[in-house]
Order: C-alpha cells, then sequence, then structure tokens
C-alpha cells in the first residue's frame, strides 16, 4: 500500500525521505512532490508529500514516529 508523508516544509519532506532510504535500501529513495490544495490561491499553503511505496506493516509504527518529529503526519493511499 501507498503512504503519503505531509509536510509543511519541503525540507522536512526531503530529510524524511532520505532517511526513509536509509532504513529501507531495498525501497529505493521515496519521491518527494508537492501537492497544491484544491482552491488554493497561496502557493505557501502548499504541502510537501513524500511518497513510499511497499512499507512493511510492521515499521509503519517507527515511520510514524519519524514523521511526528518532522511535524508531520501520514496517510494511506
Amino acid at each position: 500500500m501507498r503512504q503519503l508523508l505531509v509536510f509543511a516544509e519541503r525540507d522536512a519532506a526531503e530529510e524524511v525521505a532520505e532517511t526513509l532510504a536509509e532504513w529501507f535500501p531495498e525501497l529505493g529513495v521515496p519521491r518527494v512532490v508537492r501537492e497544491t490544495l484544491a482552491g488554493e490561491d497561496d502557493a505557501e499553503d502548499a504541502q510537501w508529500l513524500v511518497v513510499a511505496e511497499d512499507l512493511d506493516p510492521d515499521s509503519l509504527s517507527r515511520v510514524d514516529e519519524l514523521v511526528e518529529r518532522h511535524d508531520g503526519w501520514r496517510e494511506e493511499s
């Protein structure tokens, strides 16, 4: 299942993507993308997403802790 890790800051998203690549080298480096919310006029309100595929469900609590340390959250997609 795809996991979307959501952050307000690009730096946080990039740091989490790098950490996940170190923790789970078999998955490669997760993509970091910018998502503008529907109806938002201000580009400052855009969120940064780390798209992580095929994470082991047993590792999600560890991922959640990492994401929370960077003021983000995780959503399943």
